[in-house]
């Protein structure tokens, strides 16, 4: 399975939020040059995260984004099926599959992916972030 760059970004969107100090707010500038992104692509994403209630968004002259909550309440993989727009992986109706009937291709699809978010809804944003020196340092946050 592979995600969009939609949720690609979320991630590291959330990542980010994660490694700043005392809940710093910072940009969406900020994001887009530190992981060399669109900053229109992060635009939307950030709408969405904030939407979700997963960062607050602060607007005006000293406004921002941070997280809204702890990182640890953050499910990853409730993250990734939020942020997914289409979790389907195969659509045997267009076109129309002639062994639709009788195929398990698609149940089998279907199990994988359900293992897939399984995974992931073990792990929190503070599971991805515990390297946060290392991360900051390569990041140059320091």
């Amino acid at each position: 399975m592979r995600l969009t760059h939609h949720t690609d970004f979320s991630l590291r969107v959330l990542i980010f939020l994660a490694l700043q100090q005392d809940d710093k707010l910072v940009t969406t500038d900020e994001v887009a040059k530190h992981f060399s992104i669109l900053k229109n692509h992060l635009t939307k994403v950030v709408h969405k995260l904030a939407k979700q209630g997963y960062i607050k968004a602060i607007r005006g002259k000293n406004g921002g984004i941070c997280l809204a909550r702890e990182a640890s309440s953050i499910n990853l993989g409730e993250v990734v099926q939020v942020m997914e727009n289409n979790i389907e992986v195969v659509d045997c109706q267009k076109p129309v599959c002639p062994l639709v009937h009788y195929c398990e291709l698609k149940n089998i699809l279907n199990e994988s992916q359900n293992a897939f978010y399984s995974v992931l809804e073990q792990y929190t944003l503070a599971d991805i972030s515990k390297h946060s020196n290392q991360i900051r340092a390569i990041l140059q946050l320091n």
